[in-house]
């Protein structure tokens, strides 16, 4: 049987939430210095990740919020909404002597940590996902995958990143996944940009 590892939200007051994690998965768990910067995830409650961004851009934070494009119909129209990418979670570089500040900002529920510990995202996540919407890239959210075939991709901007390849209808879906926050999403690709590990 797999060792089970627990994961903890902790919130500005300390009180945690602990859902189950397979320990499969990578958990990008890094401790950094007090006022070493790096990637954490903040999850901000329902439909606020726009105002936290905009309040933490005030306040001279760095976060990264990715969007994607939706076009949804009301009774009488159509219209292009831009939509958070990871819904309940948005990024922020920050060091740990600086947490306070971000948890205090309106809107923000916690920041996602492992016993206790603000856990910090690779960079190279991050990095991968500003790639794919510099480049106009479709994104969409995907739920979050635990199995299916890894894959790499082998050429182009995004050499070496690797994720789940899937097809949708006619085209193949690439997904990666945020083990962190345990969301994913899915981007058209050609087969020959890709190898399976």
């Amino acid at each position: 049987m797999a060792e089970r590892a627990q994961s903890e939200i902790v919130t500005g007051a300390g009180i945690g939430l602990t859902p189950q994690l397979s320990s499969a998965a990578v958990l990008p768990v890094v401790l950094a210095g007090e006022s070493q910067r790096r990637w954490y995830a903040l999850e901000t409650r329902s439909r606020h990740e726009k105002v936290v961004h905009s309040q933490l851009e005030q306040k001279a934070i760095e976060s990264f919020l990715p969007l994607y494009h939706s076009v949804r119909r009301w009774k009488d129209r159509w219209k292009e909404l831009a939509l958070p990418l990871f819904p309940g979670y948005l990024f922020v570089r920050i060091g740990l002597n600086e947490r306070r500040e971000a948890l205090e900002t309106r809107g923000v529920a916690r920041i996602v940590s492992f016993g206790g510990v603000p856990a910090s995202l690779p960079e190279t996540e991050i990095e991968a996902i500003r790639h794919f919407l510099e480049k106009k890239v479709r994104l969409d959210p995907y739920p979050y995958l635990r199995v299916g075939r890894r894959a790499r991709i082998r050429s182009g901007p995004f050499q070496g990143l690797e994720g789940i390849l899937l097809r949708k209808k006619n085209s193949l879906r690439f997904v990666i996944s945020l083990h962190l926050i345990l969301r994913s999403v899915a981007v058209e690709i050609d087969a020959e940009d890709l190898m399976q590990i």
